[in-house]
């Protein structure tokens, strides 16, 4: 090693990225307190994280929308290692369905984890930040915080939240020039959210083409902390799409519907009414990757399935 081992504090550190930026960071030496609901899947993630080289890894079954909880874990984090060095605030959940079909319980719960949740991190590391006068905070977005798309309103209000949040954050600590608060938008991954997705519509979410490794978008996490310059969109790809949302919205308002029916959702796996893991962990379905497989067949597998019921119409 050629420096010494960091403080890493990663939320969401169970599965995807949050479980990919925790095993960078061991690799790299650092020290780990890792925090999601579910303690099981957590207790998977420390093990092969000591396996990599972690100095040492601390886990909390914590629920992000819970302030207190919030406030003791960081509290414990500070009393057990006298600082952080870097915060990742990754933990995320989906609901899939038009607003009015998704149930009130749902909805509110997508906007706890997701936005509620990071406003609590940030809530209670930032005092500390701002006492040590330097460390990062690195917030995982997405490109929904900057489009609209079909079926995913509470998913779009809650990412176009978090982005406000690490503006506003920005806005505010400009007395304290040390401190770093990094964004990081991903557009299709290929994890487990999907899978998880709560959904009340007539199919199921996938990651769209181009989908990224969680490893990859990890590393643009990291890399963030120490160089908030380089976050912001994952790909070349978010850049279009954004492009296309904002100059002509006309066009975009026309093609994205059908658009997301074929690149971002899978039209054959059965379609499974619920809540999925938005109110309650599953850690059962709780991984590095998802099991989608390769986009562009995906989406070939769509449009032969679009073709057939258009066939089948009467």
């Amino acid at each position: 090693m050629t420096r010494e081992p960091r403080v890493v504090l990663v939320t969401g550190a169970s599965s995807g990225i949050g479980e990919a930026t925790a095993r960078l960071a061991a690799g790299r030496g650092d020290h780990l307190v890792l925090l999601a609901r579910g303690p099981v899947a957590l207790a998977r993630v420390a093990a092969d994280c000591d396996a990599l080289g972690a100095s040492s890894t601390t886990v909390a079954s914590v629920d992000m929308a819970d302030d207190e909880a919030v406030r003791r874990v960081v509290a414990d984090a500070v009393a057990r290692h006298g600082r952080l060095d870097v915060v990742v605030g990754s933990a995320g959940v989906v609901a899939y369905g038009r607003l009015q079909d998704v149930p009130a319980e749902v909805f509110d719960g997508v906007l706890r984890t997701n936005l509620t949740g990071s406003v609590n991190l940030v809530r209670h590391v930032l005092p500390v930040l701002r006492e040590q006068g330097t460390g990062s905070v690195v917030l995982v977005g997405s490109l929904i915080g900057h489009i609209a798309v079909p079926d995913m309103a509470a998913y779009v209000l809650s990412k176009w939240g978090v982005r406000a949040l690490v503006r506003q954050l920005r806005v505010d600590n400009r007395d304290r020039p040390q401190l770093r608060f990094g964004y990081v938008a991903p557009g299709g991954v290929d994890t487990p959210i999907y899978e998880q997705a709560a959904t009340y519509g007539d199919a199921v979410g996938r990651p769209p083409f181009p989908v990224q490794s969680p490893e990859r978008v990890a590393r643009q996490v990291l890399a963030t902390a120490d160089h908030p310059w380089r976050g912001g969109q994952t790909s070349a790809a978010n850049h279009v799409i954004r492009f296309g949302f904002t100059t002509l919205p006309a066009v975009y308002d026309r093609l994205v519907g059908p658009l997301f029916r074929v690149a971002a959702q899978d039209l054959l796996r059965e379609v499974v009414l619920g809540p999925g893991n938005v109110l309650t962990s599953r850690q059962e379905h709780n991984a590095l990757r998802g099991s989608h497989g390769n986009a562009v067949a995906g989406i070939g597998r769509n449009l032969a399935e679009l073709a057939r019921r258009r066939k089948d119409r009467p």
